[in-house]
């Protein structure tokens, strides 16, 4: 067993988590010494309450990694871990980072990413504003990271797509199960211009409780997070908390007052996201020397799209 499939495998332990996985392999200093230890130790160094304990050596014993690496090469997903040079930086800052990513696809390196995110019952205000910024801003060569969600995260892929930009999209399922169904088609077409990516084994279902925890993978990988649209207790406003308790940028779209879709970014905004309406506000809060250089680079591309 090599040192990257011991720690697929732990990865695929129920009810440990990336937290206590993080525990073990600074404790252990490899996912094999872990494998390896007593399940005492295990249970002693994983903290848990008193009255829980957690077999390891029955998980271990259950989880089939041969399966999972079989998936793994059969649909060419390539699994990076937190101490791989390829693992994103800025995702490696958050409070909880996968200990490991599966990727279908490549995932951009040294790209400035924008987070857009918003309702799966979007109003066709949101879908076009959403598809619309999404363009303009992977225009600018600025990679559109988004979850794959109906509604205003496939408007989001789409646009960069349109614009022939990069996209990254966060399952909150294993990569070979894709999810929602009928975006079969976009899950392609966003690994082949930047990657899907998932912290979750392979054959891991869209569970409900797996989606809170994607969304910290969706604000961990970004400069900034833009809400389109989101009800009052939206799933897209969990990833705005999560980039403002990581200090990131949040960005907020204004809706209708009286809309259900909008309650959400307006309230936002009431507490202090930034209110924009235009791909140049976003840009504006970057570095100056990076909106320089984008809009130059923009300015450019529709200068040679003019020429006959």
């Amino acid at each position: 067993m090599t040192e990257l499939e011991a720690k697929i495998a732990l990865n695929m332990l129920p009810e440990i988590g990336s937290i206590r996985i993080k525990k073990l392999l600074d404790y252990y200093k490899s996912a094999k010494a872990v494998i390896e230890a007593s399940p005492l130790e295990l249970n002693r160094i994983c903290s848990l309450p008193k009255n829980k304990t957690f077999n390891f050596s029955s998980s271990f014993k259950s989880v089939n990694l041969k399966r999972e690496l079989e998936l793994i090469e059969k649909l060419k997903v390539n699994v990076i871990s937190i101490d791989n040079p390829e693992y994103p930086e800025l995702l490696k800052n958050v409070y909880d980072p996968p200990p490991i990513l599966y990727a279908k696809g490549k995932l951009p390196q040294k790209s400035i990413n924008i987070a857009i995110v918003g309702s799966r019952r979007a109003s066709g205000y949101g879908l076009k504003m959403a598809k619309k910024l999404s363009y303009e801003l992977a225009s600018c060569s600025i990679t559109i990271v988004s979850g794959m969600a109906r509604g205003i995260d496939t408007a989001a892929h789409n646009g960069s797509l349109q614009a022939r930009g990069q996209t990254i999209a966060v399952l909150g399922s294993g990569l070979s199960y894709i999810y929602p169904p009928e975006n079969k088609n976009l899950f392609a077409q966003i690994a082949e211009s930047g990657a899907v990516i998932s912290e979750f084994p392979m054959q891991t279902r869209p569970n409900p409780g797996n989606f809170p925890r994607r969304n910290r993978i969706i604000s961990g990988l970004s400069l900034g997070v833009l809400v389109v649209e989101a009800a009052k207790r939206s799933g897209a406003l969990i990833t705005a908390r999560c980039a403002l308790e990581e200090g990131r940028d949040v960005f907020a779209i204004p809706g209708e007052a009286d809309s259900e879709t909008s309650l959400g970014t307006n309230q936002l905004i009431k507490d202090g996201a930034k209110l924009v309406d235009s791909f140049e506000e976003i840009i504006s809060e970057l570095n100056i020397d990076i909106r320089t250089s984008l809009l130059k680079d923009k300015k450019e591309a529709e200068t040679k799209a003019d020429i006959p």
